[in-house]
């Protein structure tokens, strides 16, 4: 991998497709670390913006959005085109501040034990031309966030305690987060484990975008892309009642009807077990209803019959019949 910053200049209009004379930097050849392209991927303009701006003027960019909407995805395919190296690390619960910075590890050195100290996935990004992104950044452990928070800085430096060393990012590095909530917590039930975060390390992020779920006609284009099986005007129908069934159920969340919604992720899995069963209503009781609570179950079911026209036995009519 290069040690060098991003040398070559990317025109947005060319690359990205928006209405904008915009170039950013970038790096004329993909390295190992540098993300597929994925040329089915849809960007949001507003989010792709943010982004760019991250990548071009060294902003710390957090994308807010529910599951499934490809918050990481997004960073990454705008990476991708940039042959910008990508690494994402999990803010899971279990995540340790020194697994971010190292730890001292017992090595074999001239036939001896020795003990010396292996640095973290932290200090390895800050020395590299590297956007690293923090997924799930709201469910981190308060000791991992407060060893974040002093990079987010624009030139934030960091020290290594165990060593003495201080560690001034290299030019090319970035920072990126994605998270479900925007730092208040679990408000609605639906993100267990998420925490209220410090409110001076929010205020650190120089820009916060939201992404939303794609309008139907781009979500179905995706669906098509990913199971190309579905081509035809069968299966144009198809997809297109899916992509329905899921606008139901995120307009039945919004309005509290349900707990669970459908994300594109779980549209595609659907269509995918549609090729395996052969039967759209199987396929989505297996995919998504059975995931839901038992009593929200009549409501998903309605959603079924009027984008399919076809009762399911959790439907109320099935109940009464």
């Amino acid at each position: 991998m290069t040690s060098n910053g991003p040398g070559a200049r990317i025109p947005v209009r060319d690359v990205f497709g928006l209405d904008t004379d915009l170039v950013v930097p970038g790096f004329a050849e993909p390295g190992e670390h540098v993300p597929e392209i994925d040329p089915a991927y849809r960007f949001n303009p507003d989010v792709t913006l943010a982004l760019l701006a991250g990548f071009a003027h060294n902003r710390r960019v957090l994308v807010q959005g529910l599951h499934g909407t490809g918050k990481s995805t997004h960073i990454e395919q705008v990476a991708a085109r940039l042959n910008w190296p990508c690494l994402r690390v999990n803010l899971d619960g279990h995540l340790s501040r020194l697994d971010l910075v190292g730890r001292d590890a017992v090595v074999l050195r001239d036939g001896k034990q020795v003990t010396e100290f292996r640095e973290g996935v932290l200090p390895w990004s800050l020395r590299r031309p590297m956007a690293l992104i923090l997924d799930e950044y709201d469910a981190g452990r308060p000791d991992v966030m407060f060893v974040i928070q002093r990079l987010l800085e624009r030139d934030g430096s960091f020290t290594l305690t165990d060593t003495n060393t201080v560690l001034r990012p290299h030019p090319g590095f970035r920072l990126f987060a994605t998270a479900n909530t925007v730092g208040l917590g679990n408000l609605n039930g639906l993100y267990h484990g998420v925490q209220r975060l410090n409110h001076a390390q929010i205020d650190r992020w120089n820009i916060v975008a939201a992404l939303d779920y794609l309008p139907p006609a781009a979500e179905a284009a995706i669906v098509h892309a990913r199971v190309p099986g579905l081509a035809g005007e069968h299966g144009r129908r198809l997809v297109a009642a899916m992509v329905a069934v899921a606008g139901l159920t995120r307009e039945g969340f919004r309005a509290g009807d349900l707990s669970a919604l459908m994300s594109p992720r779980t549209v595609i899995t659907w269509a995918e077990n549609c090729e395996i069963f052969g039967d759209p209503a199987l396929a989505f009781r297996l995919t998504f209803l059975n995931k839901c609570d038992e009593a929200e179950r009549p409501v998903v079911a309605e959603y079924f019959q009027r984008c399919f026209d076809r009762e399911l036995d959790e439907s109320p009519l099935a109940a009464t019949a």
